[in-house]
């Protein structure tokens, strides 16, 4: 333990002197968070439908026929409670709730108007928009065809809408795109931070008297990435910090899971820095290599810009291995939603594979280059 302690002072004191390393660890993710928090907006389409039928008649029937009809909807679950697709949004199976009141074909035939309500899941607004506005045009529809049948004139249409967004009432995009953000910054700044760190030691020839040390493999890898690992936790805490405060972000779950997601999403970015570090020969390939493997998957397949749902099948399965995809699903879920660990447990299963494959691969590949 001392050994690693006595590394990791050591790469505390090298973080101090390089400033491309603070630059990175300090002033990058502060940059990304102004940026991207402020000027970006992105659109998704993926809608996923419960259908909530107090009613169980021939009309209730035809109202969620012309939802699947209409394309946009893909029919998910059929409840029969309010728990059941509580669990659905939080758990993220379903987008949207019909849930139709009793006595709807009754009423649609006497003429009435009959409230139908909609629940969505708000932790996209764009999505949310969206929805809501496939929702109100099939509803129209349907609404107009029953007018027709039952030549009411000059009178409102038989079916109203009660629309209710959950976890993002107000549908700000910012609500959406900050825990992308966080995903993404935490990656950037981990990943090129402990690439950059033993290509340094092989540019100026310390990496030889490492060999010689009485130091096994793990104790130095633990020695390296912990003083990272630290900073880039305190880092990306400071991130959620500040977006409560400038972006206005929730905390409606526990940070004891918060700070588990963090950590383990962390320790994968920093096991795969570490990864490419024993790869690369120089800091400038480092870079390179470390900006490639984390900057375009974590933008474009973990499902913060583009939805995964509507990307080719062999794309999809290649975010499988993308923990970006795991990480910002677990954030939105402890952040937005404020669900508990049974929600989102595959999610940290999943990074934790992640993290441990990573460090091995890592201390395996650096063990044969000092045998």
């Amino acid at each position: 333990m001392r050994k690693t302690l006595a590394v990791g002072r050591k790469e505390l004191h090298q973080i101090a002197r390089d400033r491309r390393s603070l630059m990175v660890l300090l002033f990058v993710p502060a940059f990304f968070l102004l940026l991207y928090g402020y000027a970006l907006n992105f659109d998704l389409q993926d809608i996923q439908l419960a259908v909530h039928d107090n009613d169980r008649s021939n009309a209730s029937r035809e109202l969620v026929n012309a939802f699947v009809r209409s394309g946009y909807f893909q029919l998910t679950a059929d409840v029969s409670s309010r728990r059941e697709y509580e669990t659905l949004i939080d758990r993220g199976d379903v987008r949207a709730v019909l849930v139709i009141p009793p006595g709807l074909q009754r009423d649609l035939l006497t003429g009435h108007r009959v409230p139908v309500q909609v629940i969505i899941n708000g932790d996209n607004s764009n999505t949310a928009t969206t929805v809501m506005g496939y929702v109100l045009g099939v509803l129209q529809t349907v609404s107009a065809q029953y007018q027709a049948r039952a030549s009411v004139r000059g009178s409102a249409r038989p079916i109203t809408v009660e629309s209710r967004v959950w976890y993002n009432p107000q549908l700000r995009s910012t609500l959406f795109l900050i825990p992308g953000l966080i995903a993404y910054i935490g990656m950037i700044s981990a990943v090129v931070s402990t690439s950059l760190s033993v290509v340094r030691e092989k540019e100026r020839g310390t990496m030889e008297q490492v060999r010689m040390a009485p130091l096994a493999t793990g104790s130095f890898i633990i020695g390296k990435t912990l003083p990272y690992f630290v900073i880039s936790l305190a880092t990306s805490v400071a991130i959620v910090v500040a977006s409560m405060g400038l972006f206005g972000l929730p905390m409606n779950g526990s940070w004891i899971l918060l700070i588990l997601a963090l950590s383990l999403y962390l320790a994968g970015a920093l096991g795969l820095g570490l990864m490419i570090s024993t790869i690369a020969d120089s800091q400038q390939v480092a870079f390179q290599l470390a900006v490639l493997a984390s900057f375009l998957p974590t933008m474009m397949l973990s499902g913060f810009v583009f939805p995964i749902a509507s990307m080719p099948a062999p794309i999809q399965a290649v975010t499988f291995v993308v923990p970006a995809r795991y990480f910002i699903v677990a954030l939105r879920s402890i952040l937005l939603k404020g669900a508990d660990l049974t929600s989102f447990w595959t999610q940290l299963v999943a990074l934790a594979v992640y993290a441990a494959l990573m460090l091995t691969l890592a201390s395996t590949r650096l063990s044969r280059q000092w045998t």
